[in-house]
């Protein structure tokens, strides 16, 4: 098996439904902008309030890709 580097960037994605579409929602927007990726960890959830009511679930996502040089 050859080396291998991943880099891991840090995302927050958000959805007005649920903390499982807010990470599908981040994971997305990095596969269109990012090649062969690996992993993505969840690290922190949240929620938007307003008047009282949940509006958005946010989640902090680390999302690791394959490493081709370069920054």
């Amino acid at each position: 098996m050859a080396n291998s580097v991943y880099k891991v960037i840090e995302l927050i994605g958000s959805s007005p439904n649920s903390w499982e579409e807010a990470v599908s929602n981040a994971v997305a927007q990095a596969g269109q902008e990012l090649r062969e990726l690996r992993v993505a960890e969840v690290d922190n959830l949240d929620v938007r309030i307003e008047n009282g009511k949940v509006t958005a679930f946010r989640a902090k996502v680390h999302v690791s890709f394959k490493y081709e040089g370069g920054d």
